[in-house]
């Protein structure tokens, strides 16, 4: 499916609403929070701006499907937006600026636009197929993004997120041997590490668990600013409960030692 620029605008204006919803929550000290069965926290905030997304796209394109992190959903071959409204709630939660808004429309399973919004970054991350990657800033200056040309494992940056993880999701030590075969490891987690890989910052993003919500608009950034994205097998899809992105050069050594 061709990306129509009405498309590009909606997802904009999606992440405006989620922004102006988060911002004005986020250190408040009548800020609701409860665990969910999972254990992770959820907010008023995070239900406040999925229900405004919904209600919007309910509006603008009332066949679509939606999926969300808090009010559920199954994706479709037909035209399904993805939502995750506030993707690093612990961070949200205590006063740590890693956090955003995830926004992804896909087609056929496939992300073909989506939108990472992070206001305690400053920074805006999005991306339309064959539309190429762009980045805002906090200065308000838009650039394109291109992935490192680094293709070497040695010289290359990995990041992830809680290593803890690892153990109960995947080999941990095949991550660390991962770690160890390149030349800095870092844990900046969720979004941010897969957003540095499509801004050529980092070299290699993985996580050993995740929801299509929480990398729908990632795979579509990264792809478009000429980088990988699969799950930690090599399988192109944001369903395979784990994720690993590259600036391509590295992906099949990264995958070999994952696989370990």
């Amino acid at each position: 499916m061709a990306v129509d620029s009405f498309d590009m605008k909606l997802v904009s204006l999606l992440a405006d609403t989620a922004d102006a919803i988060t911002t004005a929550r986020v250190g408040r000290s009548d800020l609701r929070v409860e665990r969910k069965p999972d254990r992770t926290p959820v907010s008023d905030a995070d239900i406040a701006v999925e229900n405004e997304v919904r209600g919007i796209l309910a509006r603008e394109h009332p066949d679509d499907t939606v999926v969300g992190e808090e009010g559920g959903g199954s994706i479709t071959q037909h035209r399904t937006w993805v939502i995750d409204p506030i993707d690093g709630t612990k961070a949200f939660l205590r006063g740590l600026p890693v956090w955003a808004t995830l926004i992804a429309l896909l087609d056929d399973g496939k992300p073909v636009a989506g939108a990472v919004s992070a206001p305690a970054l400053g920074r805006r991350w999005w991306a339309g197929r064959g539309h190429g990657a762009y980045v805002r800033g906090q200065d308000g200056l838009v650039s394109r993004m291109s992935v490192s040309a680094v293709a070497q494992l040695d010289d290359a940056i990995v990041s992830s997120s809680h290593l803890g993880t690892w153990p109960e999701f995947h080999d941990r030590e095949a991550y660390l041997a991962l770690v160890d075969a390149c030349w800095e490891d870092r844990a900046y987690g969720d979004f941010w590490s897969h957003c540095l890989v499509a801004e050529g910052a980092l070299d290699l993003a993985a996580d050993p668990i995740v929801n299509a919500w929480d990398v729908a608009p990632l795979k579509i950034l990264v792809e478009e600013a000429g980088g990988r994205f699969t799950d930690l097998t090599g399988a192109d899809t944001i369903e395979g409960g784990n994720a690993l992105s590259s600036n391509t050069l590295l992906h099949q050594s990264a995958l070999a030692l994952l696989a370990r």
